[in-house]
């Protein structure tokens, strides 16, 4: 029998591999309680609380930020959970990311 908290791997794990970001700067990131385990939580598709879902975003955010410099954070879309979680209410599965040009160059 198939999980129905078990959702896949998730639009976070592909922006966070986007942004170059591993679970460990998202941690430090956080300026509230977030730990490795519910990090990877979130990437892999477990179901998470919306504000579990609201605190992985918010890092997520931060750590973009404190990564881009003034230009960039002038053009920079904040991310909502919707844009991050499949399951999310609002969720767009066909929506385009407006921060493709700012992805760290490889």
């Amino acid at each position: 029998m198939e999980d129905p908290r078990e959702h896949g791997t998730q639009p976070l794990d592909t922006l966070m591999e986007s942004w170059g970001i591993t679970n460990h700067q998202l941690v430090n990131s956080s300026t509230e309680q977030l730990n490795h385990k519910q990090v990877q939580r979130a990437r892999k598709g477990r179901q998470l609380t919306l504000p579990m879902m609201q605190k992985v975003c918010r890092a997520f955010n931060i750590s973009i930020w404190n990564s881009l410099d003034k230009e960039q954070k002038e053009i920079y879309f904040e991310y909502m959970h919707r844009h991050l979680f499949s399951y999310a209410k609002g969720h767009e599965s066909e929506w385009v990311d407006p921060n493709v040009d700012l992805f760290p160059k490889k």
